[in-house]
């Protein structure tokens, strides 16, 4: 039921898109839902960000794994436990660039039932870095329909990305790699037990989401062509708040618009928003110099506290009753 549904709810999508489209609703798919996912998207993620920026942090709590600065002779990690902004900076780099701290995770396992073995999970590394590469290459390669004419950084792109040019229209490597890694990070929610007992619908309705934003787009470039022309025409009127609906646009574009739109008004209400949250993250984003500077909590407004000649005060008979020894006769 928890991958059932998910795939429900896409395939859901889908058929609204079909009906609006038979229904010539073409306005409401091409404008008005692209309008309110943008707004929803922009607002959403701002409210998120702005909410967690204002939660206190009263204590350092930086999450290492290495020596910390302490004397002089012993060597400190100073990726693994920065006590600078450069190395918290360079930090969240490997981080975010390249998942520093899922290429170390390990897996384990219980060896004939007994014995725990840990092994290597660098598939699951591979697969995460792959995806979001590539899903960020695809982005931008979009951004083309958006401008007057296609920038020099965008062509670059394009040229890396189908430096194999296997016949026309040129072949994209992102495609092929976004669609396998997707379809192994679902296989491995489904396969492996313990992944599978932790994972809830939320985690499956976005893989099923992007693969169906991923199908409908190469269905679209290899097999089933749309007018290019028109495609860009609609963005740039959205862009230009000067909205149309050109002719010619078929429903697998209006398919894969729908898919991108529900997408982005998803994603300030789910997981997705660690893309926001990972720089956000006291245990990432702060230096570790608890050794060298006296942190004091701000919040530590005065309080009265029961202490424990006053608890003796209180009780001094019962206790003694009950045995127990006490400070005061």
């Amino acid at each position: 039921m928890k991958t059932l549904f998910p795939f429900l709810a896409v395939i859901i999508l889908v058929l609204l898109v079909f009906a609006g489209v038979k229904a010539n609703l073409y306005f409401l798919f091409g404008v008005v839902i692209p309008y309110a996912a943008l707004i929803t998207f922009v607002m959403g993620f701002i409210y998120r960000v702005v909410k967690w920026g204002r939660s206190p942090v009263p204590f350092r709590i930086p999450t290492t794994c290495g020596q910390q600065q302490s004397l002089p002779w012993i060597k400190q990690n100073k990726i693994e436990n920065p006590s600078t902004m450069l190395g918290v900076t360079i930090r969240m780099a490997l981080e975010v660039l390249l998942f520093r701290s899922l290429f170390r995770n390990l897996k384990t396992e219980l060896s004939n039932g007994k014995q725990v073995v840990y092994g290597s999970d660098k598939w699951l590394w591979l697969a995460g870095l792959a995806f979001h590469w590539s899903f960020l290459f695809i982005v931008l390669r979009h951004l083309r329909f958006f401008t007057p004419s296609t920038p020099s950084v965008i062509k670059l792109i394009e040229s890396l990305d189908s430096f194999f040019q296997v016949g026309v229209p040129l072949f994209y490597l992102t495609d092929m790699i976004i669609l396998g890694a997707v379809t192994y990070l679902f296989i491995r929610r489904v396969v492996i037990p313990q992944v599978r007992y932790i994972s809830l619908p939320a985690d499956h309705f976005p893989l099923f989401l992007i693969l169906g934003i991923a199908v409908s787009g190469v269905i679209m470039r290899y097999f089933i062509r749309v007018d290019v022309v028109a495609v860009k025409e609609l963005a740039m009127g959205l862009v230009t708040l000067q909205p149309r609906i050109p002719e010619g646009i078929g429903v697998i574009f209006y398919i894969h618009l729908f898919l991108v739109s529900t997408l982005f008004c998803y994603f300030p209400f789910s997981k997705l928003m660690h893309m926001g949250g990972v720089f956000l993250s006291p245990t990432r984003n702060m230096i570790n110099n608890n050794r060298m500077v006296r942190h004091i909590n701000p919040w530590n407004y005065p309080v009265h506290v029961h202490t424990y000649e006053e608890y003796e005060n209180d009780f001094r008979d019962k206790m003694k009753k009950a045995g127990i020894p006490v400070e005061k006769e």
